[in-house]
């Protein structure tokens, strides 16, 4: 049985926030919320979480900043920058820090949605990617192993 995707969205802005949170869980996905960058790397050092949709402007951190400490402690973990200040070099930033996407506020929902789900296909890609690697290692090895046993 497969769990649900979990979206952590850090947002200053509460109706940003409760918004997302009530959409998002509609769709299906769990969703926790944080206010600041502090916030949401606590909330990442306590859960795993698939997906984190993040403001570029927080009170305390950007989140072109917090995309860098985020992909230190949850390198697989999907990030997506939201900003309604949209520029060239902010989204080059963005992308140059690691951000798997770029949305512009105010939102398209169904563009929004589409791109979450793709980045969680994208995650799934690379899940089955990385684990079928292993086991391609894996019977490398011991067949290996067993062609020496048998020298």
């Amino acid at each position: 049985m497969n769990a649900k995707p979990k979206i952590l969205v850090i947002d200053d802005d509460s109706q940003i926030r409760e918004t997302l949170d009530a959409l998002l869980c509609a769709e299906g996905y769990q969703v926790e919320v944080a206010e600041t960058g502090k916030d949401g790397i606590k909330k990442t050092e306590e859960k795993w979480f698939n997906l984190a949709l993040i403001d570029v402007r927080l009170p305390d951190i950007s989140g072109t900043r917090l995309l860098a400490d985020l992909k230190e402690g949850t390198p697989k973990m999907r990030k997506i920058i939201m900003t309604g200040f949209p520029t060239l070099p902010n989204a080059l930033d963005a992308l140059s820090k690691h951000a798997n996407a770029y949305l512009i506020k105010p939102f398209v929902i169904p563009k929004m949605l589409e791109t979450i789900k793709e980045q969680l296909a994208l995650q799934a890609d690379e899940d089955t990617f990385s684990d079928t690697r292993v086991e391609e290692y894996v019977k490398s090895r011991a067949k290996q192993f067993l062609d020496q046993q048998k020298s």
